[in-house]
């Protein structure tokens, strides 16, 4: 049922846009991905600070897509306004995944999903997160420059 649900939502994504207009990743691109499903909203100030840390893993590895869901369901230019105005830098839905994934939707902000490159939901995590808790829950090296 899950990797039903995974392979519906990956076939979503190849039909949402993220907010610069380019086309989200083809459902081949994100087969052997790790992908993250982050729900955020701009009132959220957890949400707001771990938005660098998100960024920052679609960034570093070429094995993990980075995709955001706004809780409120902004869409079109209000959810383009948003993105911009918070830097939020990795195609966020406009559409919830969370029935194709047949799971509930959030009740806690932020929450991120953590599906496997099979498409299986492998974690969801609660609370803002760090660069270092999303790689290493996403399987990655952690490249960390703390001391």
């Amino acid at each position: 049922m899950r990797c039903a649900a995974a392979t519906l939502l990956l076939t979503l994504l190849t039909a949402c846009a993220d907010k610069g207009g380019a086309p989200a990743p083809e459902l081949d691109e994100l087969r052997g991905q790790w992908v993250v499903i982050n729900y955020w909203a701009q009132w959220c100030k957890p949400c707001i600070e771990e938005i660098p840390e998100l960024n920052a893993l679609n960034e570093a590895y070429d094995t993990v897509t980075v995709l955001g869901v706004n809780y409120d369901g902004a869409t079109g230019a209000d959810l383009d306004a948003q993105t911009r105005s918070l830097g939020v830098n990795f195609p966020t839905l406009e559409n919830d995944p969370s029935g194709q994934l047949g799971i509930p939707r959030p009740v806690a902000l932020p929450t991120t999903l953590i599906l496997s490159p099979r498409g299986e939901l492998k974690e969801t995590l609660l609370g803002p997160q760090t660069l270092d808790s999303l790689s290493l829950a996403t399987e990655q090296t952690v490249i960390s420059d703390k001391k």
